[in-house]
């Protein structure tokens, strides 16, 4: 690893660079990582078209902010502090996204056992309770073959439209957000509406479906513009928490 990555970066960047650690080892934390798979990507302040992803080949739980690597939107590495190279699969998906979305700061994928549960269900995601409510109003995205094709990119972006998040159909979960700690508010709440849908599925018995109206009454309180910006307020609470557990995060 070369040092002194710190140096060589502007002080907006190392701040987001902290954030996005933090940001993979909170989703490991809450048991939301498959090993070296998925990404987290986030825009690099005062750059346009750079965003800082994930070395292929570290688990989450040993990211830190020295360790990102930064590409463009056509691919092309513009810093590399590691002997690491970029997941193809990472750079289709998050610079589809950052490229059309130019409210979505940060993008988060995951592959859970709740997520890639529901992502096989037709039924998609079912307004079982409040959390689910959040994304009453989603994506779905067919599942085209491993995203390692640049052409897929036309569709993940049709599909996510303007969302807060999509279900990619037989592979897993994405949420994208106007900041790190949003998305992370996105991912940590539709995974646990993926988890409610689950457990409630396996109960065999009837469930209690919420009139639409009170459904989508309750997905518009839930928007980000309606209330303050969710994830902003617990963002600090659990920077404390990683701080107590393993502050590496930051180096």
């Amino acid at each position: 690893m070369k040092k002194n990555v710190r140096s060589q970066v502007t002080r907006e960047e190392w701040d987001r660079r902290v954030d996005l650690a933090a940001a993979y080892r909170l989703v490991d934390l809450y048991g939301m990582s498959e090993m070296s798979a998925n990404h987290i990507s986030t825009r690099v302040p005062g750059e346009e078209g750079a965003f800082l992803i994930n070395p292929y080949g570290m688990l989450y739980d040993q990211m830190h902010a020295s360790c990102f690597i930064k590409i463009d939107l056509e691919g092309n590495v513009l810093f590399n502090p590691t002997e690491y190279d970029v997941n193809k699969a990472g750079y289709v998906i998050h610079s589809a996204i950052h490229e059309a979305r130019h409210d979505v700061d940060c993008v988060i994928h995951t592959h859970t056992v709740a997520g890639m549960a529901v992502s096989a269900m037709k039924c998609g995601l079912l307004p079982l309770a409040q959390t689910s409510m959040r994304f009453a109003k989603i994506g779905y995205h067919d599942y085209e073959g491993v995203a390692v094709d640049a052409a897929e990119k036309k569709s993940l972006v049709r599909d996510l439209g303007d969302h807060a998040g999509m279900i990619l159909r037989n592979h897993g979960l994405l949420v994208v957000g106007a900041s790190i700690p949003e998305a992370f508010y996105n991912i940590f709440k539709l995974e646990r509406a993926c988890q409610v849908q689950v457990m409630a599925l396996s109960c065999n018995t009837e469930l209690a479906m919420p009139p639409k109206k009170v459904v989508d009454d309750s997905y518009r309180m839930y928007l980000p513009q309606t209330r303050r910006p969710f994830g902003v307020l617990e963002w600090p609470a659990l920077l404390k928490k990683l701080d107590r557990i393993d502050p590496s995060f930051r180096e």
